[in-house]
């Protein structure tokens, strides 16, 4: 599951790479302050820039995603938190075997 997740990392880092000029200080500043709102655990959520700026990343994955689910290897932080804050919902993570454990042993949904 992570190697999915990374991917889409990758694509949307790409892709927000490409846009310039005035799209690209929005971009750079809704992504910067949603990042700074989770670590201040104030959640992934902003009406403005969830709507203007991450409504059509969120549509690539349907656009009513309510929670992401990651488990059999590790993931790194930095991917987690921003899928967290471009798809606007909370990424959570087992840990275990996928099999036996990994649903017993998962993180809460509002952790940072």
């Amino acid at each position: 599951m992570p190697r999915l997740f990374n991917k889409f990392y990758d694509k949307i880092k790409a892709k927000l790479g490409d846009v310039t000029g005035p799209k690209a200080w929005l971009v750079n500043r809704a992504l910067n302050s949603k990042l700074y709102y989770l670590k201040d655990g104030q959640g992934w959520n902003h009406k403005v820039y969830d709507n203007i700026v991450f409504g059509k990343i969120r549509a690539f994955l349907g656009g009513k995603v309510r929670i992401m689910l990651t488990g059999s290897a590790p993931i790194s932080g930095d991917v987690l938190d921003f899928l967290k804050v471009v798809f606007s919902c909370p990424l959570c993570e087992g840990y275990g075997m996928t099999e036996s454990g990994g649903g017993s042993t998962i993180t809460f949904s509002n952790d940072p």
